[in-house]
């Protein structure tokens, strides 16, 4: 009977010791510190309103702020899911303003700048998976408008059930992962012995 090979058996347990390693992270160590966050971000909306913030922080979604958008005001379009689009207003000085939404992909929103009270959310992000894994920076934040100029509905308020959450499916895909690589290569390596005594 043939032994069981060192160096790939070597090889399999640290890919499937890592993998274990990267579910428990994800379980006991992501998952706390999200739940956490999503604690503070439920009492956002309740908090003083705040100056729109010069420098992105995540902490301070949802807070109500409030800011002034001055001209030049350049308005476009962001798809906004079961809402249609979000009317956006960059401002000069880098300002973003979610106005309010619309389903008509073709609206042309006018609106000359000025006042505006809300609260913080994430601007859209256009990177995609594998540059924003590249680049950490905070996504921008908009002020998200409390009163939307005419032709425009209403914002919805915030919602924290839209942010995710995702690191206990993450832990789980992980011990997945390493209970079908340890699975795979038992059956290779019975499969290899076995082989071994069929040509004694």
């Amino acid at each position: 009977m043939k032994r069981i090979p060192f160096l790939p058996t070597l090889i399999v347990a640290v890919a499937i010791a890592a993998m274990v390693a990267l579910g428990c992270w994800q379980l006991f160590d992501r998952l706390p510190q999200k739940e956490a966050y999503l604690a503070q971000l439920a009492t956002n909306p309740a908090k003083p309103p705040i100056a729109f913030p010069a420098q992105a922080d995540d902490r301070l979604l949802f807070r109500r702020s409030h800011a002034t958008c001055r001209p030049p005001v350049r308005v476009t379009l962001a798809g906004a899911g079961s809402a249609g689009y979000r009317a956006i207003a960059a401002c000069a000085g880098g300002l973003l303003v979610q106005l309010g939404t619309t389903r008509d992909p073709k609206a042309r929103p006018e609106w000359s700048g000025g006042s505006v009270r809300g609260f913080l959310s994430h601007a859209p992000d256009a990177r995609s998976l594998i540059a924003s894994l590249a680049d950490p920076a905070p996504v921008p934040l908009l002020l998200v408008a409390d009163t939307p100029p005419a032709g425009l509905a209403r914002n919805k308020g915030p919602d924290v059930s839209a942010v995710p959450n995702n690191h206990l499916a993450y832990a789980g895909q992980w011990f997945f992962f390493a209970a079908i690589a340890a699975i795979i290569y038992v059956l290779a390596v019975r499969r290899r012995i076995a082989a071994g005594r069929s040509r004694r």
